[in-house]
């Protein structure tokens, strides 16, 4: 039988000249055509399930953020609904592939399949049964106990971020975030300063200073900061949001020098923000949107890191002053849960801080007359 005869039974639309047949080369089967049309009819229904799911399955498993590397999205789940294994799952996969023998003191042998520990080694090290070691790593960290998780946190070697992010996905794990942590009320977009922040904040006029959550939006800052940041001002897509501008604006790759190191920092504060405040929907569709339109978000998304951003010299370059090297202090705002006020400073007597003092000339200027702002730029 050739190729289209093998095939015709099922494959050609009858009243074409091509239906189904018997076998034998005669005349149609006797309510061949019947089951031809309701072959087809199953066909269809299973074929356009499929494509329904494919095409679900790549909106939500786009590789390094919301498949395998997940924050929240899955088909069919609400953020309240996130069941949080899977981050505990790769975090901890992650954590353990970084570690090699050497660095925990053990003899690297020969033929690893993987790297770094081995889940033996590791739950050796944690003083527990390799077992119950897999049973956390498979992402049941829920009534796991805080000398567990300090175990597991020191043979991880987790330094103080990754520490905390460990403990705020096992209280997510509890359902206990919620009834522990302070009320986070500064955490939407629609938050407003104290008028007392906002004079705080304007006295500030030797540098620029401004208030983030840990979803990168800015929510106040002084005259200079928003001259230093004329760049994502300037643009309504980056919602006055450093992620955005980072990973969206191609004016961030002329203001940040050293840009992998800023989207580096800027994913990992964003992914410990995760961690801490898991139910946020404004969080959950900002890795969703850039997940969708950045690789450079989606790569760093996946490897799980996470930082604390507290002090730090940073490089810039400002269009109208030029190159600054700026030191800043990243202050926890006790009144305000989730919010960091971080204030930028130049070293006294460097070409840094004669350039700041410049920027506050071309800040005002710039303020009084708008025009300054567009013949700079143009």
């Amino acid at each position: 039988m050739n190729h289209c005869a093998a095939h015709e039974r099922f494959l050609c639309v009858p009243g074409t000249g091509c239906g189904p047949r018997s076998t034998d080369g005669g005349p149609p089967e006797p309510g061949a055509e019947l089951r031809l049309r309701r072959l087809r009819g199953r066909k269809e229904k299973h074929h356009a399930s499929q494509v329904t799911r494919s095409s679900r399955a790549q909106r939500v498993t786009d590789k390094g953020c919301t498949g395998s590397t997940s924050l929240w999205l899955r088909a069919g789940r609400t953020v309240e609904g996130m069941d949080n294994r899977e981050e505990v799952r790769e975090f901890l996969t992650s954590r353990r592939a970084k570690i090699t023998p050497d660095q925990a003191g053990l003899p690297s042998g020969s033929r690893r399949r993987v790297p770094g520990l081995r889940r033996s080694e590791v739950a050796a090290l944690a003083d527990m049964s390799v077992e119950y070691y897999s049973k956390l790593e498979r992402g049941n960290l829920a009534g796991v106990s805080p000398a567990v998780l300090e175990a597991l946190a020191r043979a991880l070697q987790l330094d103080d971020a990754e520490r905390a992010h460990l403990l705020n996905l096992a209280q997510a794990a509890d359902g206990s975030d919620a009834l522990t942590r302070p009320r986070r009320r500064a955490t939407t977009r629609q938050w407003t300063p104290h008028r007392s922040l906002q004079w705080t904040l304007d006295a500030i006029t030797a540098g620029p200073a401004f208030v983030r959550n840990g979803r990168m939006d800015i929510l106040a800052a002084n005259q200079l900061f928003r001259a230093f940041y004329t760049d994502v001002y300037a643009t309504p897509d980056n919602q006055q949001n450093l992620a955005r501008f980072t990973f969206l604006d191609p004016a961030s790759r002329r203001f940040y020098p050293d840009w992998d190191a800023f989207a580096d920092v800027t994913v990992a504060i964003v992914r410990a923000e995760a961690g801490r405040n898991p139910h946020d929907k404004d969080l959950h569709d900002l890795v969703g949107e850039l997940c969708t339109r950045s690789d450079a978000f989606r790569t760093r998304w996946g490897a799980h890191n996470v930082r604390h951003h507290g002090t730090g010299t940073k490089h810039f370059h400002h269009h109208a002053v030029g190159d600054l090297s700026l030191a800043f202090e990243g202050l926890e705002m006790a009144a305000a849960p989730g919010l960091t006020l971080t204030i930028y400073t130049a070293e006294p007597g460097s070409p840094s801080e004669e350039g700041l003092r410049l920027l506050s000339t071309w800040a005002a200027t710039r303020e009084a007359d708008p025009d300054t702002e567009r013949s700079a730029t143009s």
